[in-house]
């Protein structure tokens, strides 16, 4: 308990400064409303269901879109890796998408499947799947090579060497790049649905301050906030429990 009160200490102090700042008008309590404030609006947002049929569309984008990330992303990655034609077929594609802004992808998905749930969901799925991609690659990429003609002089073939050597050597990076587009699917669901959306967190942040209801819409980020941080720190103990094998090997 001790260690994790000094771990999160900072945030108590920044709750109390954003407080005090507020209180005795360090800023304009426009720009920055009480943090009380904020956390009574909040408590009116969920007592009315405004916030939680906003939040039940938000992640049912992001799960939609995250989810789809890692299957296929995962299976690219390693066919990079594994089969030198895939690689001569993908690696362009891949190189060429990575450094492209994600969110300018918004309107080429919407005009693709409209202002519903599928933009977003595609939206979140292409910018997440690169990194889990990556991620992939370079996992596969990394195994042990004397691992794997050890696997296959024993008579192994290759998806069972796949399998049994490849895939649990790919694994750390796998879930390392898994990480990044964990984070960067709240980026690009709220981006997106800032600009085209008709509910979810980005559409009711918008609707909110565009009416002046800056302490609901403060609200609303920071449960943006503490999802993100929250679904981050669960994925951080799924991968300890994940890799646990590596520590005990």
């Amino acid at each position: 308990m001790t260690k994790t009160l000094i771990r999160y200490l900072p945030l108590l102090l920044l709750a109390l400064v954003w407080e005090m700042a507020a209180r005795f008008e360090w800023v304009s309590t426009t720009a920055l409303p009480p943090l009380s404030d904020v956390v009574r609006a909040w408590i009116e947002l969920m007592l009315d269901g405004e916030l939680l049929r906003n939040s039940a569309s938000s992640l049912y984008r992001i799960a939609g879109g995250l989810g789809l990330a890692i299957v296929v992303g995962t299976i690219l990655g390693i066919g990079m890796a594994w089969w030198k034609p895939v690689n001569v077929l993908l690696a362009p594609i891949v190189e060429v998408f990575y450094p492209v802004p994600k969110s300018a992808l918004i309107p080429v998905t919407v005009i693709w499947l409209g202002f519903g749930d599928g933009s977003k969901i595609l939206l979140i799925f292409l910018g997440c799947m690169v990194p889990v991609t990556i991620g992939a690659f370079n996992g596969a990429r990394a195994s042990e090579q004397v691992m794997v003609w050890s696997a296959r002089s024993m008579g192994a073939s290759k998806l069972r060497v796949l399998w049994d050597v490849v895939m649990p050597g790919a694994m750390p990076e796998l879930l390392n790049g898994i990480r990044t587009a964990l984070a960067l699917s709240f980026i690009l669901l709220v981006s997106s649905e800032l600009i085209v959306a008709q509910k979810g967190f980005g559409y009711l942040i918008g609707s909110l301050g565009a009416g002046g209801s800056y302490d609901a819409m403060y609200a609303v980020v920071l449960t943006v906030a503490f999802l993100g941080f929250a679904a981050d720190r669960a994925y951080l103990e799924i991968v300890r429990r994940t890799l646990a094998w590596r520590s005990v090997a």
